[in-house]
């Protein structure tokens, strides 16, 4: 197979829970501990450090691995999902894995790949830390795909263990109560690896300490800590991110890591990395912001955020997937805004007719259109120079326009 071929076969044959949902959700590691030993066991090849959470987790992965770089490490960085594409999900010092590598792992496994069913999470995991040891990285950040206890991350023994925050999200996996979803998010405590865990929430702290002192081990709440940390990622939510990346570097030993490589780090976490999608600005005139924030809390920064800039008209391309409680997101959004509903192109995404029907019960008033780039194209010809377009509701409908 050439690698349009071999994408092909892992999205169609073994979909992924962000394209299909709950049907591509695996509880269970004996795939991916099977997979790891057919491996040889990669992920005991490098160090590591986990991090998980419900929101931030992949803005503060990033500035863990430009932190590292800017101390002259060789750093693998493995995140979830890809915005365009699929090799943005594996890097090194902020390099995509070649497409070659990609179609090499996949024909070389496919048999095994076949006969155990691997999901789409699974053998994607397994390819990291299989390029991860091949390329003898110095230390990998690897980010919880979906919870924690059960993901296929959760194979390996890091160094660090990082949770971010804990929020409503995924509730059909984790649990109906947030101290039920900690549970499941603590899961990647490992017995005397230390713990950061970003943001003190009263109503699960204990959840954490209960489970640090069971697995023998320190714990630090990052948001303790004071110090106001300048970084290139723009957005209010990245305050807690830096935070929590610094004491995540701060509790890292065997590394050569100075105050300049954790400024610089920060300030260069776009162009060390390539991330995308955080709050990122498309164009001035009028200005075009997107992002990826899509759950409850996430959203209520962000449109906290956006609230608070200066413009005469909003205009706001919504579209969401079909498992999301929309009658928890839509207060959040103001009803003065413009709206332009669409639909992400996914199996996943919900229709852009009972998306603007939805939003119709709180107040939300626009017109419907068939994509994403239609929404914002549309959405471009309304808008004057002095208006704000805000593009948002899911990493999928970003990923359409970035």
């Amino acid at each position: 197979m050439n690698y349009k071929e071999t994408l092909q076969w892992m999205f169609a044959q073994l979909p992924m829970f962000q394209r299909v949902g709950e049907s591509a959700f695996k509880k269970d590691l004996t795939n991916t501990h099977a997979f790891s030993k057919q491996l040889g066991f990669p992920e005991k090849k490098f160090k590591s450090i986990h991090v998980g959470g419900t929101n931030g987790k992949g803005s503060t992965s990033h500035m863990l691995a430009s932190i590292l770089q800017e101390a002259g490490h060789k750093v693998g960085l493995y995140t979830s999902p890809h915005l365009k594409n699929f090799t943005e999900r594996i890097r090194i010092n902020g390099k995509e894995i070649p497409k070659r590598a990609v179609t090499a792992f996949i024909n070389k496994n496919k048999a095994f790949l076949e006969t155990h069913q691997l999901s789409f999470f699974e053998m994607t995991v397994g390819m990291a830390f299989d390029y991860f040891a091949n390329e003898k990285v110095d230390i990998a950040i690897i980010e919880v795909g979906l919870g924690g206890r059960l993901d296929s991350t959760n194979i390996i023994t890091p160094e660090v263990s990082v949770i971010t925050n804990i929020g409503y999200d995924h509730m059909q996996f984790l649990g109906n109560t947030l101290p039920e979803i900690a549970g499941e998010k603590a899961g990647i405590i490992k017995e005397g690896i230390p713990v950061i865990i970003g943001e003190f929430q009263e109503e699960v702290a204990k959840v954490f300490l209960s489970k640090a002192l069971a697995m023998n081990t320190t714990i630090l709440f990052a948001s303790d800590d004071h110090t106001s940390y300048k970084t290139d990622l723009l957005g209010d939510y990245q305050k807690s991110n830096t935070k929590t990346a610094v004491a995540g570097i701060r509790k890292l030993t065997g590394f050569e890591i100075s105050e300049k490589n954790i400024v610089d780090g920060l300030q260069n976490v776009v162009k060390n990395t390539h991330l995308k999608g955080r709050w990122q600005i498309l164009q001035q005139k009028p200005t075009v912001i997107c992002d990826t924030a899509h759950n409850k809390e996430g959203l209520q920064i962000a449109l906290n955020q956006l609230k608070n800039q200066k413009f005469e008209h909003l205009h706001i391309v919504l579209g969401v997937v079909s498992d999301k409680k929309t009658e928890d997101i839509f207060p959040l959004f103001p009803e003065e805004a413009i709206y332009y509903f669409c639909k992400p192109n996914i199996p996943r995404g919900l229709s852009e007719v009972v998306l603007q029907k939805q939003a119709a019960t709180f107040g939300l008033q626009g017109n419907t259109f068939l994509s994403v780039k239609k929404a914002l194209s549309n959405a471009l010809k309304s808008a004057n120079q002095q208006d704000i377009i805000y593009v948002g509701g899911s990493t999928f409908v970003v990923a359409e326009i970035v």
